[in-house]
Order: structure tokens, then sequence, then C-alpha cells
């Protein structure tokens, strides 16, 4: 399976006339690099979720809290399970959960209690 970790030297994406010279063998990339981009997609799909990418959050058009718990807790299973291979990627990922499990509470017109958020049941609470 070929996975596509770069875009083209034009901006653009490779397709299948192109050389593949931005295009690695999947089974050739470092498993710490798999689950680091695999945070950051989950990271940002959160951030979206939560309207963090909007100038105003609460009113956001993609502020969907039901998404936005499922994506960080995803994520948080993911950091959890694989803080030992991160090295010194974990603490920024850590930090980035924890942010995404604040900004969660601050969204929630009824916050849940500690250690019930997102999450929190892989990381503890998040105060």
């Amino acid at each position: 399976m070929q996975e596509n970790f770069e875009d083209t030297p034009d901006g653009g994406t490779p397709t299948d006339g192109d050389q593949n010279t931005d295009v690695r063998e999947l089974a050739d990339v470092p498993a710490i690099e798999v689950i680091s981009r695999a945070a950051v997609m989950l990271m940002s799909s959160a951030a979206e979720k939560l309207g963090l990418s909007d100038p105003d959050p609460e009113s956001s058009p993609h502020l969907d809290l039901d998404e936005a718990r499922r994506v960080i807790t995803a994520l948080a299973g993911l950091v959890t399970a694989s803080v030992e291979y991160l090295g010194p990627h974990a603490g920024p990922i850590r930090e980035g959960l924890q942010a995404l499990q604040r900004a969660f509470r601050e969204a929630s017109s009824h916050p849940d209690e500690p250690g019930k958020g997102p999450g929190e049941k892989y990381t503890g609470p998040v105060h």
C-alpha cells in the first residue's frame, strides 16, 4: 500500500501520471511517524469540531460536541497506548490533548464531572 506523505514540488498532490518520488510504501514509514500523523489528524479534527478554527467558536457552523467527544476520546486512547514510543513527541501531543479536553469543557453548556470528560478515562481528570 502506498501513502502520500508529502506534496509535489508545485504544491499539488501526486497523480498516477506523476513520478512516485513523493510516495513511500507504508511499510517503509516508521511507526512513530504513522502514530504522530494519526495524532495530529485527530487533534485537527477535534479542533474543527470544537469550532476553534473560527473567530467565534460558539457560533461556528462546525461546532459538534458529540463528534468532538468521540475524536478526543480516540486521541486519548492512541496517546495513552503509544506514549512509550512517542519519545520527544509525547510532551507536545499530550499538551495538545489536554488543551482540547479543556476547550471541550469550556464549550459545554453542562460540563462533565472531573474524570468523565472526553478521554479522561484514559488520561485522568483534566483541570
